[in-house]
């Protein structure tokens, strides 16, 4: 265990290639964690679910773009893994919490 979180965590050699590893976790993580934010923000907005599901529709798009950058740009493999589980469990305990009140 010890010898994976330190391969996972060592930069990579080139900066210039950003690696499939990353690439996947920016595009599939950046979407889940964008979906799970869009629909923390369902529950957030007043008013009833129908309506208030305009907003994060428009902006899922734009959500997805910037955290599969911010995920992306993660100088590790560790890291990028760490972009897309934190706050995958925030958002996931929140919704949890705000889908039972």
């Amino acid at each position: 265990m010890k010898n994976l979180i330190k391969t996972l965590s060592t930069p990579e050699q080139s900066g210039k290639k950003i690696g499939l590893f990353r690439t996947l976790c920016a595009i599939f993580g950046g979407l889940l964690v964008s979906y799970l934010g869009m629909t923390l923000l369902i529950y957030i907005i007043p008013g009833i679910p129908g309506e208030s599901i305009i907003v994060p529709l428009l902006f899922n798009t734009m959500a997805w773009a910037m955290i599969a950058l911010w995920i992306s740009i993660s100088p590790t493999k560790l890291s990028a893994i760490l972009r897309v589980v934190i706050p995958t469990l925030i958002f996931t305990i929140l919704i949890a919490i705000l889908y039972n009140i």
